[in-house]
């Protein structure tokens, strides 16, 4: 059987992993000209790292891990206005860069990856797909997965109407996000291993130092314009730029190319057509508030391969159902809680901030911090199965 996966990050690499342990010959192709480092700091933990430790990557995970001592708010002065020491409850979490943990899939699989191309056209016939790359080619698959994030080719491709040629757009959730690293001494030192964060009505900026003199920054922003700037850097330092703390010396600082998009979450009715699949934020961005999209990816395509492997004979577009089956409700509870989760990571008054903080306190009360960490994570992401032969996400 053969398999060919567009997007060469976390979904796609984990489905790469275990298909071609199962015997497929898999090819990834990627629209990016190489392997994408840094992104954003991630709490990793649940399906994804259950996932994770069966691929044998937990060595790994502990070696890229940035332990954090302390979540902590601050106002615009850098005073801290509530805090919250790591509990034993989250020693657990692995707190990482995406693109670290992408790169620890990455280097544990061998599936050959072709940068700078991407599927131009998809025909399918009876028995397999016919996908045309953008560098010309063509290849005959028996399966072709879109792992290619929120912004889909694939999905367009295969999940078009055929009045506009293109698939339902993503579900813009009125936030634009930012995320960069940087290499400053006096920053990193005084930001330590604690995950800081200011927030005002409308904003939020985050950072933690990752050693190596080095900082990494996010930053959250109301915006009912889902647009995105022509100089996103530039954006940064004039609505942040006022606020204080580290945020003006960090702001002079940071790269005119950087990590910036639209918080989306992306909902279809359906995830296959025929031997076309859909895999990760291309049909399952949960968004940054909802977190935990690495471990859904993760979960997901361990999910598909074990459909499609385990298949006895009943064909892909079979396999392809039954993945969806058991996905779906999980990535459907994990939506809804970042729909719910807005208020809590960027708040939209001054209100809701001092309510933010008071709960902060209460959960550094003797007893509170398991509570807390079920209150940060939506029910199905904590679908961890027990037995060693259990597959992740549901036994049907």
């Amino acid at each position: 059987m053969r398999a060919l996966i567009c997007g060469a990050g976390i979904a796609g690499l984990t489905l790469a992993w275990h298909l071609e342990r199962a015997g497929w010959r898999v090819e990834v192709v990627e629209r990016a000209p190489a392997f994408r480092d840094g992104g954003y700091m991630i709490d990793f933990y649940g399906p994804g790292q259950e996932v994770a430790a069966r691929m044998g990557l937990t060595g790994r995970l502990e070696e890229a891990r940035h332990p954090i001592d302390e979540l902590s708010y601050l106002d615009r002065h850098g005073r801290v206005t509530s805090r919250l020491t790591t509990p034993p409850a989250f020693r657990s979490v692995v707190s990482l860069l995406r693109g670290d943990l992408a790169r620890i899939i990455h280097d544990a699989t061998a599936a050959p990856i072709c940068y700078g191309t991407s599927v131009a056209g998809v025909e399918q016939g009876g028995d397999g797909v016919t996908v045309t790359l953008t560098d010309g080619t063509a290849t005959e698959v028996d399966l072709l997965v879109g792992a290619d994030g929120a912004h889909s080719r694939v999905r367009d491709l295969a999940f078009g109407d055929g009045a506009t040629g293109s698939a339902p757009s993503p579900r813009y959730l009125g936030h634009h996000v930012a995320a960069c690293l940087l290499r400053d001494a006096d920053l990193s030192r005084e930001v330590g291993r604690r995950y800081r964060m200011l927030t005002v009505p409308g904003l939020m900026a985050g950072a933690y130092a990752l050693g190596d003199d080095r900082l990494a920054l996010l930053f959250l922003r109301r915006e009912p314009d889902p647009a995105l700037p022509a100089d996103p850097a530039a954006v940064l330092r004039e609505r942040y730029g006022g606020l204080g703390w580290i945020l003006p010396g960090a702001l002079r600082a940071i790269p005119d190319e950087l990590y910036y998009d639209q918080v989306t979450q992306v909902v279809l009715d359906r995830w296959s057509a025929g031997r076309v699949v859909l895999l990760g934020d291309a049909c399952q961005a949960v968004s940054l508030f909802a977190g935990h999209g690495a471990s859904m990816a993760m979960a997901a395509a361990r999910v598909l391969a074990d459909e499609l492997t385990g298949s006895a004979g009943e064909g892909v577009p079979a396999a392809l159902a039954r993945y969806e089956a058991r996905m779906r409700p999980v990535i459907e509870d994990v939506q809804a809680f970042g729909r719910r989760f807005v208020e809590w990571m960027a708040p939209s008054s001054g209100l809701r901030i001092t309510a933010r903080d008071w709960l902060i306190r209460l959960a550094a009360l003797p007893g509170a911090d398991r509570l807390f960490l079920r209150s940060m994570s939506p029910s199905g992401h904590r679908l961890i199965t027990g037995g060693p032969e259990r597959p992740v996400a549901g036994r049907r």
